[in-house]
């Protein structure tokens, strides 16, 4: 009888304890990362770079933190899915024995296991795995989000510097202007309002520098924030970045979309994993069988003779199954889900048809910029250079005013901020562009991938 109780046991603990594996996940970060994370700090107090950006970020981002823990997590679920139930051990004791033919019987103990039917336990693997794929997808949008608002900050970031560096060369040039327009006052080649109109520009730059600045400063604290550091963290000049020629058309882009972008992939992923739920709620409604062993402690009876197996302990072994009675409840599973995929195959429509309008804006814009930038470059600034130069030879030579001397001056200024303007403003409308099409946009490195359908049900 004791043997057998110790077998009960073991077999209990053991199917407790199969498979179990315990991995506490570190809260810190490790030397490595630390030591990444140190070399980086030092760059980034003299230049901003890029990569460095990205790569600090990955590491301290919380929401880039956050989207990997859900990952684990939706690994985790998929593993304990899986899984078979916990056995059951139960045990009777008895206050006042029963008495059998055998003798009294004063506990027993049972021990049993549920059993899924064939299917179920795959079926819901598949539903978790398509769950784990939506958060591996999810992970990738955010970094991909969190890239997309380094690099656009990064882009505002060198048009301030170089719209700084305009305005500083313009001052120095104001300044001297405004020392001419005293000094033609002095011998009546200028009038008064000439020198307030050189006052009032000179001063009009002052306060675009300052204005620069403070927005420099304030750009600065939104990347510290993006990197989880403190917003006055020291961050260096941002290194110019090259301005990228589009290599895709607008059509491409909408096909791009469809394959490579993360919101787009979660909707074709959330219907393929309700694809997968139709199938597991037709085994949801089968039977679920339970296999068990008995046992029963059977004491020696009080009677003058005794059977001969009398004071026998009792072994058995137990079968069952959950019987899936109720016809409407297991119906509604399978319509649940059902509704589930029409719900998600509408919002993939929905989500392509805005992120095809997105594109269209984004194109619309970058077009737009790109336009800007030729006329500038090629075309307003040259021009309004060499009216500087006319304007002031006229001046000089009596044929024309100081005042519209610097008018000109002006223009020519604000073309030349216009034109750091309209490249930064081209550059973050290519990066938006991008994480709608999910690939790099200035090559056609990356193939487009062919379209996926959702499994039929």
């Amino acid at each position: 009888m004791v043997k057998i109780l110790y077998l009960i046991l073991f077999f209990s603990i053991g199917l407790a304890t199969a498979g179990f594996c315990f991995n506490e996940a570190k809260v810190s970060l490790d030397s490595s990362e630390i030591k990444i994370l140190e070399e980086i700090e030092t760059r980034l107090s003299l230049q901003i770079i890029l990569p460095d950006l990205l790569n600090y970020a990955y590491i301290t981002n919380p929401a880039i933190k956050a989207s990997k823990q859900d990952w684990k997590i939706s690994i985790e679920n998929y593993n304990l899915g899986k899984s078979y139930p916990d056995p059951t051990l139960m045990t009777t004791y008895y206050p006042a024995p029963i008495e059998t033919r055998l003798g009294p019987q004063d506990w027993n103990i049972s021990l049993s296991q549920q059993i899924p039917f064939p299917g179920l336990l795959s079926g819901r693997g598949k539903v978790l795995e398509a769950q784990t794929r939506i958060s591996k997808l999810n992970l990738d949008k955010i970094v991909k989000n969190t890239a997309v608002s380094l690099m656009t900050s990064l882009h505002e970031l060198v048009y301030i510097q170089k719209a700084v560096q305009i305005a500083e060369s313009n001052f120095n040039l104001a300044k001297k202007l405004l020392k001419t327009s005293e000094n033609f006052y002095a011998t009546d080649k200028a009038l008064f309002y000439d020198i307030s109109k050189a006052r009032a520009q000179t001063a009009q730059i002052q306060y675009d520098i300052l204005l620069l600045k403070e927005l420099e400063q304030a750009e600065k604290a939104f990347i510290n924030s993006i990197l989880s550091r403190a917003p006055g963290a020291p961050l260096g000049s941002a290194k110019n970045l090259s301005l990228r020629t589009i290599a895709y058309s607008v059509d491409e882009i909408y096909q791009s979309s469809i394959d490579h972008q993360e919101d787009v992939l979660i909707a074709l992923e959330t219907i393929n994993k309700s694809n997968e739920q139709i199938k597991l709620s037709r085994f949801e409604n089968l039977p679920t069988f339970k296999l068990g062993l008995f046992y029963a402690s059977v004491g020696e009876p009080d009677v003058p003779t005794p059977p001969p197996d009398a004071g026998d302990d009792a072994v058995g072994i137990q079968f069952g199954f959950n019987i899936p009675l109720w016809y409407q409840k297991n119906k509604s599973r399978t319509l649940k889900a059902l509704a589930v995929k029409e719900k998600a195959r509408a919002n993939k429509i929905d989500i392509t048809n805005k992120t095809k309008a997105m594109i269209s804006r984004l194109w619309f814009k970058l077009q737009n910029s790109k336009r800007l930038i030729t006329l500038y470059k090629d075309e307003l600034i040259p021009q309004s250079l060499k009216s500087v130069q006319t304007a002031e030879t006229w001046f000089r030579n009596g044929e024309g005013s100081f005042s519209d001397f610097l008018e000109v001056q002006a223009t020519a200024y604000n073309f030349q901020l216009s034109l750091a303007r309209a490249t930064a403003d081209y550059s973050k409308t290519l990066v938006k562009l991008e994480q709608l099409a999910g690939v790099s946009l200035d090559k056609k490195s990356i193939s487009p991938k062919e379209s996926k359908e959702e499994v039929a049900p």
